[in-house]
C-alpha cells in the first residue's frame, strides 16, 4: 500500500527533486564557466561586475576592472558597446609569459598595453574589433591593460612609460 501524501509533503518532494536536479545543472554550468580557452562557453552579455582598482599613468587616473580568473580573462571586454574614456580592463596572469590577445566578439577598437611586473609598458598593440588577429607581448609579462584605441597615444604614453597601482611591484 502506497502512503497517501498530503499537499505539503507533495510540495516538499517536488522541491527536493528539483533541488537535486538544480545542483547537477549548476555543476555542469560551473564546469562550462571554468573551461579553458577554446571552450564552448557562450557569452551573451558583457561582464560588468568584476573587482575594480585605480591605476595611474603620470597625472592620469585609470579606473580598471580586474580580470584575474581564467574565465574572466577569456571573456574580457566581449560584447561591450561602450567603454568610458578613463576606464579599461586589466588582465592579471599568474606568471610572466608571452601574452597574446585577439578581438573575437569584441565590438570596440582597443589598444592593449603589455605591462611588466613593475608597471612599465613593454609594448602597445592597436586591435580591430571582431578579428582573430593575434596581438602579442614583445617579452613575457603578467599584465595587459585594454583601453579605448588611441587613449595611450593621446596621453603621450608609449613603451617605457610607467604605470602605478596596487597590483604592480615597486622598483628599488
Amino acid at each position: 500500500m502506497r502512503p497517501v501524501l498530503r499537499p505539503a509533503q507533495s510540495i516538499g518532494l517536488k522541491i527536493s527533486w528539483l533541488c537535486r536536479h538544480c545542483v547537477g545543472a549548476s555543476a555542469v554550468f560551473l564546469a562550462l564557466l571554468t573551461a579553458g580557452p577554446g571552450s564552448a562557453v557562450a557569452q551573451e552579455v558583457p561582464q560588468m561586475h568584476l573587482p575594480r582598482t585605480t591605476l595611474t599613468a603620470g597625472i592620469y587616473q585609470i579606473e580598471v576592472q580586474v580580470a584575474q580568473a581564467p574565465v574572466e580573462r577569456e571573456i574580457g571586454l566581449m560584447l561591450r558597446k561602450d567603454l568610458p574614456q578613463q576606464e579599461g580592463m586589466l588582465f592579471v596572469f599568474e606568471a610572466p609569459q608571452s601574452q597574446c590577445f585577439w578581438m573575437k566578439n569584441t565590438l570596440l577598437p582597443l589598444t592593449a598595453a603589455f605591462i611588466a611586473d613593475d608597471g612599465t609598458i613593454v609594448n602597445l598593440a592597436d586591435m580591430k574589433p571582431q578579428t582573430l588577429d593575434s596581438h602579442c607581448s614583445s617579452k613575457p609579462v603578467r599584465f595587459v591593460l585594454e583601453m579605448n584605441q588611441g587613449w595611450f597615444q593621446k596621453k603621450g604614453l608609449k613603451a617605457g612609460s610607467q604605470l602605478a597601482g596596487p597590483v604592480f611591484s615597486v622598483k628599488h
